[in-house]
């Protein structure tokens, strides 16, 4: 694993022939991060698979179109149940965040046509989760802790390694 600054270019992601990219959490107003949006997008445009979680969801969701908002009161602590829409499970989810993803009625996501709604939020009906169509990108707006405490999420983690695995295979 290499940790890379935010300010990192996608030249200089694409230069250390990455496996993957995880875009992580953080604090703040995904807005303020605006370069953020063309680095990772150039770097999904060269099949690196892409995974985020939080600050990361909300970065990967601008990059391809997506609009941000604050939440009037933001998503904090435990147990938050989260439908994961393929697996048509519910998963108990850790949450920090204070801003989320717009998503229509109908389960589309304005301005992002490219990316599918996989993840819903059961409290409010936020977007929690999202995968591109047609490249390795997936992201999860809580945070897919794996040990301690529930280990709903793991398959995202997993699901990760396969992206990487098939790209390194097709290398």
């Amino acid at each position: 694993v290499t940790v890379i600054p935010a300010h990192t270019t996608a030249l200089e992601i694409l230069a250390e022939a990455p496996d993957g990219l995880f875009v992580s959490n953080g604090p703040g107003d995904p807005s303020a991060v605006e370069k953020a949006a063309k680095e990772i997008l150039a770097v999904t445009e060269e099949g690196v698979p892409v995974f985020g979680i939080c600050l990361g969801h909300q970065l990967i969701a601008r990059a391809f179109g997506a609009r941000t908002f604050k939440l009037p009161f933001g998503h904090h602590g435990a147990n938050h149940p989260v439908r994961a829409l393929d697996r048509n499970q519910v998963e108990i989810t850790s949450q920090n965040h204070g801003f989320a993803v717009e998503v229509d009625e109908d389960g589309s996501i304005p301005g992002a046509p490219d990316l599918r709604v996989t993840h819903v939020n059961l409290y409010d009906g936020t977007l929690e989760g999202f995968k591109h169509t047609s490249r390795p990108v997936f992201s999860v707006q809580y945070h897919p802790e794996s040990a301690p405490g529930p280990h709903d999420s793991r398959y995202l983690f997993e699901q990760f390694i396969e992206f990487m695995e098939d790209r390194s295979e097709r290398s």
